[in-house]
């Protein structure tokens, strides 16, 4: 049984760079990123009066197809503990780092009573994959 997938890459392209082409790859599939305005995780610590060490970059990018999600959860409200889908980008050794972690359908099974849901919820990982791929 496969539980979860992790997702790496690795761009030499700048984060905000990265997020810009993301954002065009995603719009081309009818997704878009949620939170540009709250991303940046150094602001979001900060705004709470919490400090982060120096180039702390962690970039959690929510990406999101609203009318896809709408008509998922009209369906079936249990879906929602797994819709929010995050992408993680930071620096390391100069490059920007990419992550997606993405539930396999035996997991998706366990955690809602849906039979529907783990074929659609592989579809939209599958284009998210898509996007990282276009947009690195």
């Amino acid at each position: 049984m496969q539980y979860a997938n992790l997702y790496k890459a690795e761009t030499l392209k700048s984060i905000n760079r990265f997020v810009k082409d993301l954002g065009t790859a995603a719009k081309k599939r009818g997704f878009i990123i949620h939170n540009e305005d709250k991303m940046e995780m150094a602001h979001s610590f900060g705004k709470h009066g919490v400090k982060v060490a120096e180039g702390f970059d962690l970039h959690m990018i929510q990406i999101c197809k609203p009318e896809k999600a709408a008509k998922s959860l009209s369906k079936n409200l249990e879906r929602a503990i797994l819709m929010p889908k995050f992408v993680m980008t930071f620096t390391k050794d100069g490059k920007t780092q990419i992550r997606f972690l993405s539930y396999g359908k035996d997991l998706i099974k366990i955690l809602v009573d849906d039979p529907e849901f783990p074929d659609s919820l592989e579809e939209t990982y599958k284009n998210i994959i898509a996007m990282i791929e276009e947009a690195k």
